[in-house]
């Protein structure tokens, strides 16, 4: 038999793993549901195929329908075509009978839900069945061309960031065999893994800015206020990242070169952006629909995601009542909207993501850089390394090996960067510790009467928001309007979202704003104007920073002052500026970078007039964090500024980024110098083109500014 036509045992296998389940699902489901009946059981091989057969010729014309009309219309017609699709493949097969569409939809959810049980108990790779067509149709052109790839193609570049991943966790999970994919990638000599330091704050929004756009000053926290407009910033809602993208954005960021930006908060200046925060606030009516329909219409794949989604749900709601009864601490309350936003990370968003990641790959994308918060959401909730958090990380480690399928199969080669854009830290929230809030605590020794607080999670709703913005920027304008109108209430004064500044009088501000961003606590005083100064504060709040350092949990606080920023401690007072040390060092088991990582962030425009920081329990590394997670980041403290970086081993971090300021610690500082380390590798290796540094053409083009 010809090359072109020859049928490998893989392809197979192949088609037995995406037959088989399906058809034994609807086997079951004839005996279950009345409406459906199949007289033999090879018919439902029969449906299974036809199924399939169908899926390859209507998708191309859905996928252009939803390219004009937008995802919202690709969210329809993927739901119709499914129900439509089935209920067709039961009708013209013959040996089967259905009762008519309602019949067709429960056997669609009901055959969901056992082929993936089934494939549970085989050993298939979800992930690899939702691209399982795509690998299969790649493979089988790359056996038609009659060569592997096209050598001509500069290599693409995938980049996975793990979102929350502690490089010693890392290191455990390879060790122990929990991480298989990424253990091979090292073991075998193709990738090597070393930290980097992620700096204060040590939050999504502050490294993701740097690693993507190639800076991050303007950004003290995960949210924060700014007097000059009276806002209250927060970087995972759409108008807000938008805003924080123009700042820092100079149209060169790292996917600037035809890369594409998927579930990420900012968009790194790439040309197609999926589920990108910053961009979800202003996608015209020529929305992303195409690239979703994959995903919304390929056979059983959503009905699938929202059965295993609710699955996810009974198991978050076990696994958090073995907490209580085995009585695990520290741990928090794992109820209310989180057990849903477990189950839609964990299986829709991270489903999707594959979806999309492996859709451009086939599609020859030069450079991808996708986010997967599963891991940093559980963590925040369960632990940092508790069973359901090594869970999810493995869960990523199969999309890893999903993905390098794909890989296999796609027209050009590709290489895997993994990344994290900070550590993770663990320990008790200070209201375990001391029964009240920040926010309490800074009213009582202030006296201040009007408070506004931010201190609860919203970070791990982010990728969803921007989900439901991408769909709905389809719809009416009413609508998006009314969408928008959600991210920007007006609390006590303070104004969140973009659209208009606070008030013009002082006097009719809150006397106070309290923001919490893992154990980093925020304080501002919008009634006193400019940067509130330790004189200031010691003439009109005397007893603030003194009655916050008798708090439990509180190890110092950083304020600026006529000598410039001070870090002061119970004991001691820390000058940044002169790096001088009066009584006992307030920083002294923090770390030998942590006094330049707070000079960083307390000389921003935007920083808060008092710092508030955590304690470090010298013997079990644990902080305690001002929002009621028992996983943190944001400040100083355990793991979470230890990120990770895995990289292919012939690809040399240069010797000029590493920062060498502490002996037998060298390693890349800070976002902004993975991300002068990411565009000198794309360049090198042609997935981007070399930028002119002083107008002279060359790879490394110099995009770190001197103050990062």
């Amino acid at each position: 038999m010809p090359n072109g036509l020859s049928i490998s045992s893989r392809d197979l296998r192949d088609a037995l793993i995406g037959l088989v389940p399906n058809a034994a699902a609807l086997l079951v489901s004839s005996w279950i549901l009345a409406g459906l009946e199949i007289a033999h059981w090879w018919w439902a091989f029969a449906v299974a195929a036809v199924t399939a057969g169908f899926d390859a010729l209507v998708r191309p014309t859905l996928r252009l329908i939803a390219g004009f009309a937008g995802a919202i219309t690709a969210l329809v017609l993927g739901l119709s075509a499914q129900v439509a699709l089935i209920t067709a493949a039961l009708v013209l097969v013959p040996g089967v009978y259905v009762s008519g569409v309602e019949a067709a939809a429960q056997a669609l959810l009901l055959v969901a839900l056992l082929a993936a049980v089934t494939r549970w108990l085989v050993g298939v790779n979800d992930s690899s069945y939702i691209v399982a067509d795509l690998i299969r149709r790649g493979e089988s052109r790359r056996r038609r061309r009659g060569r592997p790839v096209d050598e001509d193609a500069p290599c693409g570049v995938v980049i996975v960031q793990i979102d929350g991943l502690p490089y010693p966790l890392l290191g455990n999970g390879i060790v122990s065999g929990v991480l298989p994919t990424l253990s091979r990638w090292v073991r075998s000599g193709s990738h090597e893994m070393t930290p980097w330091w992620a700096q204060v704050p040590s939050t999504t929004p502050a490294s993701q800015a740097g690693i993507l756009h190639g800076r991050n000053d303007g950004i003290p926290a995960f949210r924060w206020y700014e007097k000059d407009t009276g806002r209250l910033v927060v970087a995972n809602r759409p108008d807000d990242a938008a805003t924080i993208e123009a700042r820092l954005s100079d149209g060169h960021g790292l996917l600037a070169d035809g890369g594409v930006s998927v579930s990420n908060m900012f968009s790194g200046d790439a040309p197609t952006a999926l589920m990108v925060m910053s961009r979800a606030a202003r996608r015209g009516d020529l929305g992303p629909g195409s690239s979703y329909i994959r995903f919304f219409f390929s056979p059983f794949v959503l009905a699938r995601a929202l059965v295993l989604t609710a699955a996810e749900i009974v198991k978050e709601l076990y696994q958090g009542r073995q907490q209580r009864v085995r009585g695990i601490e520290p741990r928090i309350r794992r109820r209310g909207s989180y057990v849903a936003l477990r189950g839609l990370t964990n299986v829709v968003l991270r489903d999707l993501n594959v979806a999309l990641v492996a859709e451009h790959m086939m599609a020859g994308a030069p450079v991808i850089y996708v986010d997967f918060v599963d891991y940093d959401e559980i963590a925040h909730h369960a632990g940092v390394m508790r069973p359901e958090s090594m869970d999810a990380l493995a869960g990523i480690d199969l999309v890893l090996h999903t993905l390098q399928r794909v890989a296999d199969a796609a027209p050009r080669n590709y290489e895997f960067v993994v990344l994290s854009d900070h550590g993770q830290s663990q320990g008790a929230t200070f209201r375990q510790l001391t029964g009240r809030t920040l926010e309490a605590a800074v009213r009582e020794h202030s006296g201040a009467a009007s408070a506004v607080a931010e201190t609860g999670d919203v970070e791990g709703w982010g990728p969803l928001n921007a989900l439901l913005t991408d769909v709905l920027a389809t719809a009416r304008p009413k609508t998006r309007r009314a969408l928008r109108r959600m991210d920007r209430a007006d609390e006590a004064g303070v104004i969140v979202g973009p659209q208009r500044s606070g008030p013009a009088d002082l006097s009719e501000r809150p006397e106070l704003v309290v923001v919490g961003s893992g154990n980093l606590g925020l304080v501002w005083f919008p009634r006193l104007p400019g940067r509130v100064t330790v004189e200031t504060f010691t003439e009109q709040h005397p007893g603030l920073i003194p009655g916050l350092l008798t708090e439990p949990g509180i190890a110092f606080v950083v304020a600026d002052s006529a000598r410039g920023p001070l870090v002061l401690g119970r004991s001691g007072v820390r000058v940044l500026l002169e790096d001088v040390v009066e009584g006992h060092d307030p920083l002294s088991g923090f770390g030998p970078r942590a006094a330049a990582d707070l000079l960083r962030v307390a000389e921003m425009k935007v920083a808060p007039d008092l710092y508030v920081h955590s304690t470090l329990h010298a013997r079990t590394g644990e902080v305690h964090a001002f929002e009621e997670l028992v996983g943190s980041h944001g400040g100083l403290g355990g793991w979470q500024n230890q990120a990770v970086l895995v990289h292919p081993a012939g690809w040399e971090i240069d010797e000029d980024l590493l920062d060498r300021s502490v002996p037998g610690e060298e390693m890349l500082y800070g976002a902004g110098s993975v991300h002068q380390q990411l565009v000198r590798w794309l360049e090198r290796i042609g997935a981007r083109r070399a930028e002119p540094v002083d107008g002279v053409p060359g790879p490394g083009r110099r995009h770190l500014t001197d103050t990062m």
